[in-house]
């Protein structure tokens, strides 16, 4: 087992650093014309980052001083995401390199053949130019009155012999000093870099812009706080009375060393505007321990709602202190429903462990949470992972509330979390239970999304008897 993890192990860092020098080759060594400052700037630049990077993860995991969290977080994590978009998009630039070259190439040649397409010839180079009447060879000569014999027409010279010349006048055919002269000046070198460092340059100008503003508008994406997302549910078992019934779901909040008090604030303020009827709190709410993020998670004291809020843990509490946690989520006047149950008026609403418990004697417990409740009557279950809806539907639940995906949170994660889980986002059916999984209200990680915007989501009960 050993081996096999040290196998995957190098496997893994030998991707990662064949990608990071692909990068770097694409970005800062094929946009140079030789070794410099810039190439080593880049070297520096992309090491520099993923140093930031893993630096940033285990001080959040190993619970360095919460200062030196915040300072590692920014950088490190932003890295993260930059570093996928820059391989993105240089991969893209592979696509667009050719067909630019061939462009240019194209514009190149129509631009030679123009002055022939207008009838005139441009002069080149290798034309000579005719021998002045009064050579001096000439007024050496005898004249017996015989014309002397006009110059033979110059033709192209050979390849490799363009624009040569005799400057100490060698004497050509004939014993007649031969100079060829030009038209005009003789072009320059092109100036500036050759096409094809053009283009690199151009494709890599492209790809980092495409990039940076890729993370950035992400970013900005998750700063700005969640949307509200309103969706409709019918559950066959819900009374008339309760048709409208309004549940708000907020998920993967992951306050930590980025998204501290204002976000929180944000996210309190949004919730409260849906005026719900209930609260559902599913998990993933911080990222560090209560001593160093309690004063961030203290707004959801302001958390409002008709018949209360209640929580259930997610895995990232298990990496925080759980129980702590727990005890701080009540005493902000949340009720933690661990493996519980609590009869509602129009429904019983039910809350199990996070899978990630059971390591510490606290997994989910779904027939303590749902074994002796009356099934005449509906029940909606909280429950951190998607994963969690197979239990679910054994225990007769009408309707699963989950977080944990975050839609994928940087596309194209989308398709290993789609792998991982049996519905990334929105609303699904499994047999009689339906399962409802929000993209989450933060971000874990770089505090980023791109194709997976955050939401807070105000679940609407319908009651097919209305």
């Amino acid at each position: 087992m050993v081996i096999v993890f040290v196998l995957v192990a190098v496997l893994v860092l030998a991707v990662v650093v064949t990608a990071n020098w692909y990068v770097w080759r694409r970005l800062f060594r094929d946009t140079t014309s030789g070794p410099g400052l810039v190439r080593r700037v880049g070297a520096v630049l992309i090491a520099g980052g993923w140093v930031l990077a893993i630096t940033a993860l285990v001080a959040e995991r190993s619970g360095a001083p919460f200062w030196l969290q915040q300072v590692l977080a920014w950088p490190g994590f932003l890295w993260l995401a930059l570093s996928i978009y820059l391989l993105l998009a240089v991969v893209a630039g592979e696509i667009v390199r050719p067909l630019l070259r061939r462009f240019l190439e194209h514009r190149a040649r129509r631009t030679d053949q123009a002055p022939q397409e207008s009838g005139t010839v441009a002069p080149t180079a290798a034309t000579p130019a005719p021998e002045p009447a009064t050579a001096p060879a000439a007024a050496s000569r005898p004249d017996h009155g015989t014309p002397a014999t006009p110059p033979h027409p110059q033709t192209d010279p050979a390849p490799g012999t363009e624009g040569a010349s005799s400057p100490d006048g060698a004497p050509g055919a004939g014993g007649v000093p031969q100079r060829l002269t030009t038209a005009g000046p003789a072009p320059a070198a092109p100036a500036g870099p050759s096409r094809r460092l053009f283009v690199s340059r151009v494709v890599a100008g492209a790809a980092a812009a495409a990039a940076v503003g890729t993370v950035g508008y992400g970013t900005y994406g998750v700063l700005r706080g969640p949307k509200v997302k309103r969706v409709t549910v019918p559950l066959a078992k819900l009374p008339r009375a309760a048709h409208g019934y309004r549940i708000a779901v907020v998920s993967d909040v992951h306050l930590g060393p980025v998204l501290g008090r204002g976000f929180a604030q944000k996210v309190v303020d949004t919730i409260n505007g849906t005026q719900p009827d209930l609260i559902a709190v599913v998990g993933d709410l911080v990222d560090g321990s209560v001593k160093d993020l309690g004063p961030a998670a203290a707004p959801l004291a302001q958390l409002r709602a008709r018949h209360g809020s209640y929580f259930v843990t997610g895995n990232h509490e298990y990496f925080s202190g759980a129980e702590q946690w727990v005890e701080e989520v009540r005493r902000l006047g949340i009720d933690p429903l661990e493996n519980a149950r609590r009869e509602m008026p129009y429904f019983d609403l039910a809350g199990v462990n996070d899978v990630a418990g059971e390591d510490e004697g606290q997994g989910p417990d779904f027939a303590k949470a749902l074994g002796d409740r009356d099934t005449a009557r509906a029940c909606v279950l909280l429950a951190h992972q998607p994963v969690q809806i197979h239990d679910a539907v054994e225990h007769g639940v009408d309707l699963q509330l989950s977080g944990h995906t975050h839609g994928g949170q940087l596309w194209p994660g989308n398709l290993i979390a789609s792998g991982a889980n049996p519905t990334l986002a929105g609303l699904d059916r499994y047999g009689d239970t339906q399962l409802y999984v929000s993209r989450g209200a933060g971000a874990w990680g770089p505090p980023t999304r791109v194709g997976a915007p955050s939401d807070i989501t105000v679940i609407e009960l319908a009651s097919k008897q209305a």
